[in-house]
């Protein structure tokens, strides 16, 4: 117990906070499994049928709640997410450097997100509306609980092993990586203006198919590493599971639509999975 609490601050006096950490982690590792066994959350391209392997015209599927434009979907998904971090310099003041660091960093990523939605990223299909809510409500209660979280550290003393100089580079790191790798994507989409996928390339696509999640990764490890709480660790490990397991059906279904996909292309990690 006492190399745990040299990494992190004690568990909050909060049953929500405490319960929420075991139920957050458990419910993102079973997304993430489901991932795996085909069961998807109904956005990007698991959300079309394709009409071939290597040409796909995304034809829309039918919803319990219906759908929406992806790009409205997508802003569904990032702006709760932003403004629960933005209205928390107000909501919840304090000069704590930790505590300033990691609203900077939550509400950067989320407007780094809705930047992307607005101005990089291409949309041809849609998300059902069922799946918006749901990520949605994960990225905004997360969100909310990391910074509830982080209150309750203030006038505690700092654990042992302090993260947080870390957690900065490996945030921009994080960020930098995953905005760039969203940018050859969206290249990809532009070349020819048909609404087709490709295989991408460039960057870590050239050993992973994924390399966006693994950035992604590093961003949610970053705000552990910044904040140092209990749940700020179990919504990055959850975080993990879930992409880890996209990243798995998201390579699968590469293999099952090109032919020429390259068997050495990963999922999420070069040259291991």
């Amino acid at each position: 117990m006492e190399m745990v609490t040299s990494f992190v601050y004690p568990p909050p006096p909060s049953i929500l906070l405490n319960t929420m950490s075991v139920v957050g982690l458990v419910s993102l590792a079973k997304v993430g499994w489901s991932e795996v066994r085909g069961i998807h959350l109904k956005y990007s391209k698991f959300n079309n049928k394709t009409s071939s392997s290597s040409s796909s015209s995304p034809q829309p599927q039918k919803h319990t709640l219906g759908s929406f434009s992806s790009r409205t979907g997508m802003l569904l998904l990032y702006t709760p997410g932003f403004l629960a971090a933005a209205a928390s310099f107000f909501i919840l003041p304090s000069d704590d450097l930790r505590f300033l660091l990691l609203k900077s960093a939550l509400t950067l990523h989320f407007f780094k997100r809705i930047f992307e939605v607005m101005f990089i990223h291409k949309y041809s299909g849609e998300m059902a509306i069922d799946s918006a809510l749901t990520i949605t409500t994960s990225y905004f209660s997360s969100t909310a609980l990391m910074l509830y979280s982080q209150n309750f550290t203030l006038g505690l003393t700092e654990p042992s092993f302090d993260l947080k100089p870390l957690g900065v580079v490996v945030f921009v790191v994080g960020i930098v990586g995953n905005l760039y790798h969203h940018v050859l994507l969206a290249k990809l989409r532009n070349e020819d203006g048909k609404k087709e996928y490709k295989i991408p390339k460039g960057g870590l696509f050239e050993t992973i198919i994924c390399p966006h999640y693994l950035f992604e990764i590093l961003v949610f490890w970053s705000f552990f590493m910044v904040s140092q709480t209990i749940y700020s660790f179990s919504f990055a490990m959850g975080t993990t599971f879930y992409l880890v397991g996209r990243s798995y059906a998201t390579r699968s279904w590469y293999l099952s639509k090109f032919d020429d996909f390259p068997k050495h292309i990963k999922a999420l990690i070069p040259f291991v999975f």
